[in-house]
């Protein structure tokens, strides 16, 4: 039996051993076409009915954070391997809960943001996309009050959906 093992776990080495990949990994999960080297991140302007002047940025920011953080890819202006554009289309804080006399309990911030992922190294892995992201907040608060904290939860939450939408096919 001993002998099996072996010459089992040789046969499985050699094997192996002899296998070449042409991927390269992050630690995401995500694999990286080995001619990719670079992404860009268009400015996300607010177009939402609803501002925050803080807003736009925070979400461009955060695409540009999560490759740099996740990837090998170095970060151009723009003509990346794989290049986002899109904007903010919503930002609204809506009644999340109601207590039974029907005063609300809880208020939900909101935000939706549409995005173009180009990949310039197989267009047929572009796409356009709609991603949506919320966080509940004490409806005694003002959305002023909370927003701060809120939009960067929110963001991180868009940030990793975007990033694993484009990356889930690397």
């Amino acid at each position: 039996m001993n002998r099996f093992r072996t010459i089992f776990a040789a046969l499985l080495f050699a094997g192996l051993a002899g296998c070449g990949v042409s991927v390269k990994y992050s630690l995401s999960g995500a694999s990286i076409p080995p001619d990719a080297r670079t992404f860009s991140v268009a400015y996300f302007p607010n177009n939402a009915t609803m501002v925050s002047p803080i807003l736009s940025s925070t979400m461009t920011d955060a695409l540009v954070d999560i490759f740099t953080r996740r990837t090998r890819l170095m970060q151009v202006d723009d003509g990346g391997d794989f290049a986002f554009e899109g904007e903010i289309v919503n930002y609204t804080s809506t009644t999340a809960s109601v207590s039974s006399d029907d005063y609300a309990l809880q208020n939900r911030l909101t935000i939706t943001v549409k995005v173009r992922f180009t990949n310039a190294l197989d267009e047929s892995q572009s796409w356009n996309k709609t991603f949506s992201a919320y966080e509940d907040y004490d409806s005694s608060l003002l959305l002023t009050e909370v927003e701060g904290e809120l939009i960067p939860q929110i963001v991180d939450k868009l940030a990793t959906d975007i990033f694993m939408a484009s990356a889930s096919n690397w």
